[in-house]
């Protein structure tokens, strides 16, 4: 091989022998690190968030230094989808207004909400997801899933969040203007148990843009990574992405990269 490549043998048997440098050897165990992220994460973690977690444990690395090693190991994060509307307007007996003006923060948990529904398709028919998403926290205090889109899912998703402890009295709630948000007995349950409404514009899904990427990361990172033959099965799946990961393990870049139960863990602690 020497011969013909027309190498010394002694320069071969250097390169054979050469010990491995700092750098190399550091990107080889970061390389075995950053595989282990990318896996807990259910392969939802880009370059960035991977980092995150890394430094949170301790492992000083860069964000560039994480893309080059995931680039090299093949590692791609699942991609987002292209948005589709599925808000069905209806008619408002009385007139809501727009309490948040797309600043989708709150100085405290509690005190600021959005929700809205989504679609959900499985082998047994369609399968629609009311949401209940606190502002100061992003988590996920109070959803609800039924074969139906009558006004009674949105309002028992409310009423889970209350009912939980996640709403304080007189607590905004935010949605779209969909018939479910606009009907009477909505505005009634709102009115019964102390919760003051607020409505973006028709047809501008910016107004509730916190909902939205809420539905789209579970159907980027959960629901399109596999069919479900049932319901019970897409119910159990979600159950999963919001309670045991979105909740508890994924990190927000809008909460400098920590949890939803971390963040309301350490609103807590500094009230204390």
């Amino acid at each position: 091989m020497c011969r013909l490549l027309g190498v010394a043998r002694s320069t071969f048997y250097y390169w054979k022998n050469r010990a491995e440098t700092a750098t190399a050897a550091r990107r080889r165990v970061l390389a075995v690190e950053v595989k282990r992220i990318f896996a807990a994460s259910r392969r939802t973690y880009g370059c960035r968030r991977v980092a995150a977690q890394l430094n949170r444990e301790g492992i000083a690395c860069s964000v560039g230094l994480v893309a080059d090693l995931m680039r090299e190991a093949g590692l791609e994060a699942v991609q987002p989808r292209a948005w589709k509307k599925t808000t069905i307007p209806g008619e408002i007996a009385e007139s809501v207004p727009d309490r948040v003006e797309r600043a989708f923060t709150a100085e405290a948990p509690g005190r600021v909400a959005v929700g809205d529904i989504t679609y959900l398709r499985t082998g047994e028919g369609w399968l629609y997801l009311a949401t209940v998403i606190d502002l100061h926290t992003r988590m996920v205090i109070g959803w609800q899933m039924a074969d139906h889109m009558r006004t009674s899912l949105v309002t028992d998703a409310l009423a889970a969040a209350k009912e939980a402890g996640h709403l304080d009295a007189g607590a905004v709630f935010h949605s779209d203007r969909g018939t479910q948000y606009s009907a009477a007995a909505f505005a009634a349950w709102c009115r019964a148990n102390g919760v003051e409404r607020s409505m973006g514009r028709t047809g501008v899904c910016w107004d509730n843009a916190a909902a939205e990427s809420f539905f789209a990361s579970l159907k980027n990172e959960c629901y399109h990574q596999r069919s479900f033959a049932t319901r019970t099965e897409a119910r159990t799946a979600v159950a999963d992405y919001i309670e045991v990961f979105y909740n508890r393990q994924r990190l927000h870049s809008t909460l400098g990269y920590k949890t939803p139960a971390e963040t309301l863990a350490e609103y807590y602690a500094r009230a204390a």
